[in-house]
This record gives structure tokens, sequence and C-alpha cells, in this order.
């Protein structure tokens, strides 16, 4: 009897123990982390994209891209503190540091009295290399939220102001929207700012070949002369513009350089959300397209890294609420193809087009930019009802000193060039319910160490905090 409790002793001892004991296989932490965040890319974005990619194939299905076949497929809800629909500075502010805040706030809390601190901070504390990148400015909403304090948006000098105060070691986009204080001409420039924090700026592919190995922290944008608000759509883009998987490609190497420590990179998709607020779907999905592209330089690191990188996905809103189907049992988006640019730069061939003509453009001038840069009457027919609408259009504005331009968030268009946008959509079947946010909930797709964590239901505040964990800030 002595000897039975003895070995149950003994037994509860071992028992108590075990969970205590290191000797079994540990699992290993995100040393390389990636977040991927698709501005405006709601679930329909992606399926929409997919299936358009099918249908230029000649089937109806989808082509996959690469992140929807990671292991690890999620939704994650969107609103913010005070409004069910978010803006882009809340909703980046929850996938950056976890907590909700007000519309129209970066990295603070709702009530503007202290500042909210980023996953990004947190991996820059843990001894890792951080970077910042987007296809937008610098100092946009999404990739502010990850640098900067401040009660307002808006505040874009301010914002900038912010970027050295993080010590990020790198920062890419189109520029910088605002590098002058227009409320204080004595106050420093911007990129003075930069350079006097330790800062090299780079613009654009040439220059960063020859100077970035010498810079020691790296402002990478686009070269001189070029858009300092966003980088072109994919879909306008010409050879010497820079794009999104090559920022992204840099970072990987820049970060990477010297560095056994590991990184975390953010990476912004943001010209999807400027493509729905425009209500552009073929604009929209080649933007989905482009981020992909991004995503692929993020899994070549991957597939080197498999233990020790986490690759994350998601959007902080879904924007125009696009639906896929106007009432027939069909989609006819291969008709999406055959349009060549966006609606903002079909608007800019509509001014060449006065500028050249003298503002007295006739029908066959406006239906020869329409043929070539949309395929209408050529591979996209239209009825006559849709031919009578441009043409409504087109008496109505052009010969007119006082036409109107349709604007959105981002652009101001011709108005030829919305509705033509609008019956292209029609076409192929593809509709709008608004040109701004909604409360759709967003993807989520993880692959990599600690990708199981981001299962379950999830609110965008979980994410930073499942990424946190997982590399072990």
């Amino acid at each position: 009897m002595r000897r039975a409790i003895y070995l149950l002793s003994v037994l509860a001892v071992v028992l108590f123990l075990l969970p205590q004991c290191q000797c079994g296989p540990k699992e290993k932490k995100a040393k390389y982390v990636f977040y991927f965040i698709g501005d405006g890319m709601g679930v329909n974005q992606v399926n929409g994209t997919e299936m358009y990619l099918a249908e230029k194939e000649g089937r109806i299905g989808i082509k996959p891209l690469h992140f929807t076949q990671f292991p690890v497929v999620n939704f994650a809800t969107t609103y913010s503190k005070y409004n069910s629909v978010t803006c882009s500075a809340a909703a980046g502010t929850a996938l950056a540091s976890g907590m909700k805040t007000k519309n129209g706030t970066i990295g603070m809390d709702s009530l503007h009295q202290a500042p909210l601190y980023s996953v990004a901070t947190k991996a820059k504390e843990a001894g890792k290399k951080v970077g910042i990148t987007t296809s937008v400015s610098v100092d946009h909403a999404t990739p502010a939220v990850f640098y900067a304090h401040r009660p307002d948006r808006g505040m874009s000098y301010e914002i900038g102001t912010d970027l050295p105060k993080a010590g990020f070691d790198f920062y890419a986009g189109a520029g910088f929207v605002q590098p002058n204080n227009k409320k204080d001409s004595t106050a420093i420039n911007l990129y003075e700012l930069f350079d006097k924090e330790g800062y090299t700026v780079i613009r654009g592919m040439e220059e960063y070949k020859a100077k970035a190995g010498d810079a020691g922290k790296l402002i990478f944008i686009q070269q001189e002369g070029s858009d300092n608000f966003s980088l072109p759509y994919a879909i306008d883009r010409s050879g010497n513009d820079l794009t999104l998987a090559q920022i992204t490609e840099n970072a990987i190497e820049f970060l990477t350089r010297n560095n056994d420590n590991g990184f975390f990179l953010m990476v912004e998709g943001g010209k999807i959300d400027w493509a729905c607020h425009g209500n552009d779907a073929a604009t929209a999905f080649r933007e989905v397209v482009d981020m992909d592209e991004a995503v692929q330089k993020a899994l070549d690191f991957y597939n080197q890294h498999p233990d020790e990188t986490l690759i994350v996905i998601t959007a902080d809103h879904e924007t125009g609420g696009i639906v896929l189907g106007t009432g027939k049992y069909a989609l006819n988006l291969q008709a999406l193809q055959y349009q060549k640019v966006s609606k903002d730069k079909l608007t800019a061939k509509l001014h060449q087009l006065r500028e050249e003509k003298g503002n007295k453009v006739s029908w066959e001038d406006v239906k020869s930019v329409l043929t070539e840069n949309l395929g209408f009457w050529n591979q996209v027919p239209l009825s006559e009802a849709q031919e009578a609408r441009l043409k409504e259009v087109y008496k109505n504005t052009f010969g007119s000193k006082n036409a109107k331009p349709e604007k959105n968030l981002y652009s101001e268009n011709e108005q030829l060039a919305g509705e033509a946008i609008r019956i292209l959509d029609g076409i192929a079947m593809v509709g709008w319910t608004s040109g701004s946010h909604s409360a759709g909930v967003v993807p989520v797709y993880a692959i990599g160490a600690g990708a199981q964590l981001f299962s379950g239901k999830l609110d965008n505040t979980d994410i930073p905090k499942r990424i946190a964990q997982a590399a072990g800030y």
C-alpha cells in the first residue's frame, strides 16, 4: 500500500513538472513578418479579380491569386470607435495598434489625448529592422498610422515630421504631399529634415541602384517630377514607373542586408481603394493583381525561410459596395479586358482631345478615343440605348465652357469618361452601391510561422496583436 502511495506521489510530481519541461519541440517565432494591406479590398474585390482572370481565359470559374491559396483564410470586421463604417485612418490605426479610434485619427486614442503605438514600433523595440511601404504617398493614412500620431489625417506636413521620430529603417511610396509647412514658412522642409535625421532620400530605380548600398536608413520614392500622391495605376503604367513589386523586392533586400535579427515589413496596395472610389472595376481588379505581384516577392522569400516567415494579408475596409451580378444569373467580366486605361487616364485623353481640337470635338473624334481605350463598337458592342447615353453626355459637355466634372474622393473626371465606365461596368454586370466605404467584412489570409493564430472570429484589432504574438514582440 505504501509503495502504491509512493508511486502515485512520484507520478503527481512528474505530471506537475511536465508543462514546464523544455525538452519537446519548440514552436519557432516569426523572425520575418510581412503585413500586406489592400486598401478598400473587400471580399468581392478579390473574388471579382479571380473570376475576371478566369473569364479572360475563356472559362467560368476562378484563376487563383497567390495569396488566396494561403492555408489560413478568414474574415475580419472593420467598424471604428464611433462609426459602423470606418475611414482609412481609424481602420489603419486598428490594424496597426490593435485599438479602435475615431474616424480621421492617425495613431491616437479616440479622445486625441494619447498616442497609440503600432506593431511596427514593437518590432523595432524587439530589435527588428522595420519597413513601411505603399503605392500612394508615404504620409497617407495607412502608412502613417504605423509611425505617426496626429488627431487629423489631413495634417500631412506634421505626419511627415513624425517619420524620423519612429526611427524605422525603410520607407517607400510615391512621395510626400506637403513637404513644406503651409502655416509656417520658417519651418524646415521635410526632405531637409529627413537628411538631418540621417535618412537617404532616393528617387526612382536608377538612383536606387546607385545609392542604396551606402544608405543606413532609406526613403525610396518616385523619380523627380513624378506624382507625389501615388504611383500610377497598374493599368496606366509605362516602362519607367515605379511598381509596388519593385518596392517590396527592394525593401526585402535592404532589410536583410547585414541583419541577422529579422524584420517587419508593411506593404499597402493603396490604389485598390482609389479605383473603387471611382467605381472603376477594370482598374480595381488590376490593382488587386498588382498587389498580388508584390505578394509573390514575399512568397519567394518565404520559400527560402518557411519556418521563420509569416505573411499576413488583409484590408482596412471595403470600398464602393461592389456587386458581382446585376440581375441576370450571369457575369460578363471578360468585357473589362478591353479597357486599356483608368477612368482618370481616359479623362486626360479627352482633355487632350479638347486641346488639340480647340474644343471643337466631333462625335467621331470621341468615338475613336472610346474605341481605342475601351474597345467600344469593336470588341464591346453597344446597344442603341447605350450609344444614345454617350451621345447625350457628349452634347451636354463638349463645346460647353461650363461642363462640370464628376468628382470622387481622389479625382475629378470628364462626365463622358464617367458615363463610359458606367456603361462598360454595366456590360460586365458589375454594380456599385456607393463611391465610399462600406461596413462589409474584409478577407484575412495567412501563411507561415504562427499562421494558425489567425483562425477563428476576427476583428481588425486582433490582427496586430496576433502578429506580435507570432513574432514574440
